[in-house]
């Protein structure tokens, strides 16, 4: 194409979104004139160039509206290896478009050095979704947050002179634009953007800025007007939106971040924006010290189904897989798993029920796209808790309706149109045609007491120590604690720790020395001096003539501590060290650039001479441990340092070696660290994160245990695992694992309604498969493996969950034997709640409602 025709092709595509994004009504309404409201989807993506606009309804792409299921998948926070077998369980999930950031601090870590490294190329995973046959949604940031270290920016920009980040500030804006007009010239030399045929149909700028808008009064404003007019200078061809910005300036639309956008957002900041939902969050990110994040599958669709019920156009889950925090990149006491709780686990695998639950409203809601789109909506408010709203045509069969339950803790009944329609608590039913419930929320039609599950598939994860990988023999290398002599003082004060590091390690030694007399040093045997460090954060070691004093941290809440410890001084020389740790950087909040870490004040408490202050002392300064320096976490650095067979309790500030088998098999990789404290771990060279399993959550248990290998980090059979411990510890008892989610469980009652998959769409019209409206247990095999073995099956009042079925007063005998026969063998199979098939005429206890229960292992 000639440099002309792509300059009328840009052209033409700024203006249809200009046109959109008018509050001319005229033009809004011949924009909402084309639209093509035939049934379309996005597994029809090739690359064919598709304008994007919107009106107050919806994205119309290439003339047509589309219902969007968008998932946060991060592809930094998986390996490119991984990245396929993700995207394809997404798609089968009902996800149709794919939200990613683009994360500047690994893309520019150096000033002016833009890089693509094959771990972090977002332009092959943007390429890769698009065969897939999903689209995207760019969040260019470049501020991004995201649990990631510096909210995604670079450390070297906290060094420009005079910059306020996240302002009206000119040495930000010109190293902002510089980044984002990069990102948007790699997408657009790609041809990645909608108009060009790639799959990218919105483009982010900031992120959440209402935050800290106050902050920075009416340069606040100023900023964000800024931010959108050189977003939309960049000429990208697509909408460009802001999440969590009301005053978002026109023609960019503001999205909604949180739990239930449906009853939380008060919409677009203009009639002729679509409603977007950027983020609803799949659980929680969790920091070390916290104990496990929870959302149920029943809440996540309830919220999915409340927001599309009020004029919802698209909605991400954040996150639809998280991954993993590899190597320094989480942010401050950020775990190295990221939102393990999302659809797909920290390995990509499907978590059940919360993966099936979400695919089946997805269907669901697909079914009343025609009415959805082309119906007027009214809405029925009954009382505080109970609301009607339907979507329907006049003078055709097109009509959706969804009934709202929103009372947390009571079900009810509710009528409509002559028909009664039960609602357990917190939960929508969605009736496709006004008439049949198609789906419901908590995916019951009757309560019972004894239940608590939905019916969709349920499964377990399952870690298993293979013997090949686990015949481990430990050696272990002991880090020197150094004195003034190692590190001589120069500067009086100790410097501040994130200054000091910038961010090219966690760790950094500080040395002083202080000389005491007999008349400093008390004279009772039972009385020490102490020394007091008070810290800006994150933790610290502290060691007296090189022996170990004591250890402290601050937490995600509050980084700044203080360390307190009784000392045996000596007459003569004393010798300070102290290892100063950061966890990571800060993500959020105004004036990051003014974050500050490490030791700030030191002191010697209850001397006879009295307090003495150290911190004008004059202090040595050494960035990063020795072991880092030499790279003994690699094959060829191990060889540089001397190391030792490791026989239980090691020293602090040590290093761990030893070799392991590669684990037969597909399964995903993993390492528990049972017994360990904090530090880092590598494999065959790559860092998997840091460890903190000494950091116990309120529930008296590690926030998290288990740290995932990569499959493609491991050699074909022997591998070399390195750890760096800080504490006090023995690594006998650390293991190789493999992770799987092979137990499946089905669980439903003759109260539940029939699977989503019974009903179909025809021109707009609700087909019923009348041959499978009984309700089912849907039972299915991940990876194409068979059911082996059915471990628990009970016809009766069983109950439990998962992994953990217990037997109740009644069960029907057979129920093994049926299961056995319909299943095992089998990639999947459907067993229909057939009463008479699994009685055979002898109830034992007819009075009770019988719920099937049933757990079977796949291989």
């Amino acid at each position: 194409m000639s440099l002309l025709k792509l300059v009328l092709v840009s052209i033409t595509v700024s203006l249809a979104i200009i046109i959109a994004a008018s509050h001319d009504d005229a033009a809004t309404n011949m924009a909402s004139a084309r639209v093509d409201d035939a049934d379309s989807s996005a597994d029809v993506i090739k690359h064919k160039k598709k304008p994007v606009t919107y009106d107050g309804r919806s994205l119309i792409i290439d003339g047509r509206r589309e219902l969007l299921f968008s998932g946060s998948i991060h592809y930094p926070r998986s390996t490119p290896e991984m990245w396929p077998e993700i995207l394809d369980r997404a798609r089968h999930g009902g996800i149709n478009v794919v939200q990613t950031y683009v994360f500047w601090n690994i893309h520019e870590p150096e000033k002016g050095k833009f890089v693509m490294e094959p771990e972090y190329d977002y332009v092959k995973f943007i390429k890769l979704i698009q065969e897939k046959g999903m689209y995207v949604t760019i969040r260019v940031g470049p501020f991004i947050q995201a649990e990631w270290n510096h909210g995604g920016l670079p450390y070297w920009l906290r060094e420009v002179p005079e910059i306020i980040f996240r302002s009206n500030n000119e040495p930000f804006k010109a190293h902002m634009k510089e980044y984002v007009s990069t990102v948007i010239k790699t997408l657009k030399n790609e041809n990645l953007f909608a108009p060009q045929g790639g799959p990218i149909i919105l483009a982010q700028i900031e992120n959440e800025y209402n935050h800290i808008q106050r902050a920075f009064k009416e340069e606040g404003s100023n900023y964000v007007q800024w931010a959108a007019k050189m977003a939309l200078s960049t000429d990208a061809g697509v909408p460009w939106i802001m999440c969590k910005q009301t005053d978002a300036p026109d023609p960019v639309i503001n999205a909604c971040n949180g739990r239930h956008c449906g009853d939380t957002f008060a919409g677009p900041n203009k009639p002729y924006k679509p409603a977007i939902w950027t983020e609803n969050w799949t659980a929680q990110y969790r920091v070390f010290g916290d104990p496990p994040s929870q959302r149920s599958a029943e809440d996540i669709a309830f919220s999915v189904a409340r927001f599309f019920s009020k004029n919802g156009s698209l909605v991400n889950y954040y996150m639809y897989h998280g991954g993993t925090n590899f190597g320094r990149t989480s942010s401050a006491f950020t775990t190295t798993r990221y939102y393990d709780e999302a659809p797909l686990d920290e390995y990509g695998l499907q978590r059940e029920p919360k993966w099936t639950h979400l695919r089946d409203v997805h269907k669901a809601l697909n079914l009343c796209k025609k009415p959805l789109f082309n119906g007027v909506s009214s809405v029925t408010k009954l009382n505080q808790h109970h609301e009607i709203i339907v979507y329907e045509k006049p003078e055709s069969h097109l009509c959706a309706a969804f009934i709202t339950n929103n009372h947390t803790k009571t079900p009810t009944t509710i009528n409509f149109r002559g028909s009664d329609y039960y609602l357990p608590p917190r939960s929508i039913s969605i009736l496709a045609d006004c008439k049949t419930v198609i789906f419901n929320t908590q995916n019951l039609t009757i309560l019972h007491s004894l239940l608590n599950q939905i019916a969709s598939q349920h499964n377990s994860r399952n870690f298993k120590a293979p013997k090949e990988s686990n015949n481990l023999k430990w050696e272990v290398f002991s880090e020197s604690i150094p004195t003034t002599k190692d590190i001589p003082v120069n500067d009086k004060i100790p410097t501040e720790l994130y200054n000091l590091l910038k961010d090219s390690s966690d760790y950094a030694w500080y040395t002083t020395s202080v000389e005491l007399g007999p008349e400093d040093l008390p004279k009772k045997n039972d009385v020490s001096p102490v020394l007091r460090i008070l810290s800006l954060g994150h933790a610290l070691l502290a060691f007296v003539n090189r022996e170990f004093i004591g250890s402290k941290h601050g937490s995600h809440e509050e980084k700044s501590f203080e360390f307190q410890k009784p000392v045996k001084f000596k007459i003569g020389v004393n010798e300070i060290a102290i290892l100063a740790c950061t966890v990571g950087l800060p993500d959020s909040g105004a004036y990051m650039e003014h974050r500050y870490a490490g030791p700030k004040s030191i002191f010697i408490l209850g001397l006879n001479s009295g307090k003495i202050e150290l911190t004008n002392n004059g202090w040595g300064h050494k960035v990063g441990i020795q072991g880092e320096e030499l790279g003994i976490f690699t094959e060829k650095g191990s060889k540089k340092v001397e190391w030792k067979e490791a026989k239980g309790l090691g020293t602090p500030v040590s290093w761990y070696k030893t070799n392991f088998a590669t684990p037969e098999g597909v399964n995903p990789v993993a390492v528990a660290m049972t017994d360990m404290g904090k530090g880092m771990i590598w494999v065959n060279g790559k860092s998997i994160g840091r460890h903190w399993n000494s950091y116990l959550s309120p529930l008296g248990k590690p926030t998290q245990s288990e740290y995932h290998i990569p499959r493609s980090y491991l050699n074909p059979k022997d591998n070399l695992l390195v750890i760096f411990e800080e504490e006090v510890a023995d690594p006998a008892k650390i293991t190789i694992l493999t992770a799987d989610r092979d137990t499946i469980c089905s669980i439903i009652t003759e109260n539940h309604p029939a699977n989503v998959k019974s009903f179909a769409s025809k021109k707009g019209k609700l087909q019923i498969d009348l041959a499978n409206l009984t309700p089912t247990a849907e039972l299915k095999c991940p990876h194409n493996r068979v059911m082996k073995t059915v471990e628990f099956a009970s016809f009766g009042d069983p109950t439990g969950f998962c992994g953990a079925f217990v037997m109740g007063k009644c069960d029907v005998p057979g129920a093994r034997e049926i299961m056995e026969k319909a299943c095992i063998g089998q990639k999947s199979c459907s067993v229909k709640f057939d009463k008479a098939a699994f009685t055979q005429g002898k109830d034992p206890c007819p009075n009770v409602m019988k719920t099937l229960a049933v757990q079977l292992k796949c291989e």
